[in-house]
């Protein structure tokens, strides 16, 4: 198992056309590799790396086609960085076993095994830590969900709920992940982020993917590519609820920001 005891960082890899800050760039994978690279070199212990936009409304893309976006970047990284920690970022069961055989450690479900009935099995199988998030629908429906009567009450019970089945099914390594953007407003966003150290009682590791989102961007009616500062306000403030780890595209930043912030801690 995994030391989650201090933060680490997740870099995030899109292979993928159409990721709401980074779309394309990382396509070939020279241009993966050289990312990847840049993050490892930054300070980032674990690179996450996903072929299909999760971003609300994002099209959808065939298993095949994921599976052919996201296995030869994960070999050609792990052949470069064998000691790097690799997440495939899927919620299909055949993606993150392709992954698994090609070099990934860990696998990373936006929907909390609620969108493949074999996803975990599959985790138990592979014995590998499984990213618990908490969302409601699909990409492409989760922007017409964000209905809830007590949302960190029903949160709560989802996770008890999903890691009891997680368990059950011989997954013996789990992070929750609560969700940022997903399945919720921006207010939501917020109210989450408020009130983050409740989860602690599920005394579980959690991760925090607030990185550039439209809840930062769009409060502060600017851009994702100008959103580096509030990231860093917001990775702060989840810091300070003691979270495990930050998932990133600006790996220096948010190196400096748990530096300062475990001055402030210890």
């Amino acid at each position: 198992m995994i030391d989650w005891t201090f933060p680490r960082i997740m870099g995030i890899l899109n292979c993928t056309p159409d990721s709401f800050y980074d779309g394309g760039k990382n396509n070939a994978i020279e241009n993966a590799l050289v990312h990847a690279a840049g993050m490892i070199g930054d300070g980032a212990e674990i690179i996450d790396i996903g072929g299909y936009s999760s971003r609300p409304g994002a099209a959808d893309v065939t298993e095949k086609e994921e599976i052919e976006r996201v296995v030869p970047v994960i070999k050609t990284i792990r052949k470069q960085f064998p000691h790097i920690l690799i997440s495939i970022d899927t919620f299909r069961a055949n993606v993150a076993a392709g992954a698994i055989d090609a070099g990934a450690n860990i696998i990373n479900d936006i929907s909390g095994g609620t969108l493949d009935p074999d996803m975990f099995s599959t985790a138990a199988v592979y014995k590998v830590p499984y990213i618990l998030m908490h969302s409601k629908g699909t990409p492409q429906t989760m922007n017409s969900l964000t209905s809830y009567e007590d949302l960190i009450n029903e949160m709560l019970g989802y996770f008890i709920e999903r890691t009891a089945l997680a368990r059950e099914a011989g997954i013996r390594d789990i992070i929750i992940d609560p969700g940022f953007g997903f399945a919720k407003t921006i207010d939501q966003n917020y109210e989450l982020l408020k009130k983050l150290s409740i989860f602690s009682i599920l005394n579980l590791p959690v991760l925090v993917g607030v990185s550039r989102k439209s809840m930062i961007y769009k409060t502060l009616e600017s851009s994702a590519s100008e959103a580096l500062n509030g990231t860093t306000v917001l990775h702060a403030m989840a810091l300070m609820n003691r979270i495990q780890i930050l998932r990133v595209h600006d790996i220096k930043e948010a190196k400096e920001t748990i530096q300062l912030v475990k001055r402030i801690l210890n």
